[in-house]
């Protein structure tokens, strides 16, 4: 049976994990750079942790066919420790990939929140020079939201609540940053938020919402950048965005 994942469980799936293998004491990162001679490479594997069929490592008739291939039954694994936990699937029984992931997924939260107070301006200048080449600034009018009102109207679960607090501990900083850039460029901040509206839009149509979509905006904000503060930069970012009501306002 060919296996359908869609756009919101492989946004949570990578995004969740830092792209990072959720094997213990592994986590290696799960792309090799572009370089000179060659492009990135993903090597990253996505591991069923109940069986995608009715045959295989850890399958489960029973289990329902349409939850196989969600978020929610898949980890995101090495090649070696993928082939492991399939080849000795008595040994990493459902409960233990099960209890891998939400400890990986904690893992990665405890490094974001690490990281954040080591965030400076020159993590921020990096990123968001990078996204300059914006389109330009949009003439519509945003209108604010409490923040409890926009995660409803947007689908956003507890999973983002937390780290939009964390985010938000770095809101003001985010603020004199681009106070500081305007100075000197005063379209500098609209065109960053040009860039991270016109994304929201484009994934938007691709049907990601919810977590998903929130994840893949961390993930644009931090420009793939898999170092722990710089995506901690990146989360500051899209957070202040969200609380200025200029993402995830449609």
């Amino acid at each position: 049976m060919a296996r359908r994942y869609s756009i919101r469980d492989l946004k949570l799936l990578w995004g969740l994990a830092a792209a990072r293998c959720a094997f213990p004491e592994c986590r290696q990162e799960l792309f090799a750079e572009e370089s000179a001679e060659d492009s990135a490479v993903v090597l990253g594997e996505i591991a069923h942790i109940v069986a995608s069929g009715d045959e295989g490592p850890r399958a489960d008739p029973d289990f329902p066919s349409e939850r196989r291939d969600s978020y929610e039954n898949l980890i995101l694994l090495c090649p070696n420790h993928h082939t492991l936990v399939d080849k000795q699937e008595g040994h990493y029984a459902v409960e233990r990939l099960r209890n891998w992931k939400s400890e990986h997924e904690r893992w990665v939260r405890e490094q974001l929140r690490h990281e954040m107070p080591n965030v400076s301006f020159a993590e921020l200048e990096v990123l968001t020079r990078g996204l300059l080449n914006a389109p330009e600034p949009s003439s519509e009018d945003f209108k604010p939201l409490d923040p409890a009102e926009k995660m409803e109207k947007n689908d956003l679960t507890q999973r983002v609540h937390h780290q939009l607090t964390l985010g938000l501990s770095k809101a003001k900083e985010v603020g004199d940053f681009l106070a500081s850039f305007a100075r000197v460029d005063p379209d500098f901040p609209e065109r960053i938020k040009a860039g991270f509206v016109q994304e929201y839009r484009q994934l938007s149509v691709r049907g990601v919402e919810g977590d998903a979509l929130f994840e893949a905006l961390r993930d644009f904000a931090a420009m793939g950048r898999r170092d722990f503060r710089y995506q901690a930069a990146g989360l500051t970012v899209l957070c202040y965005l969200f609380e200025a009501c200029e993402v995830f306002e449609q």
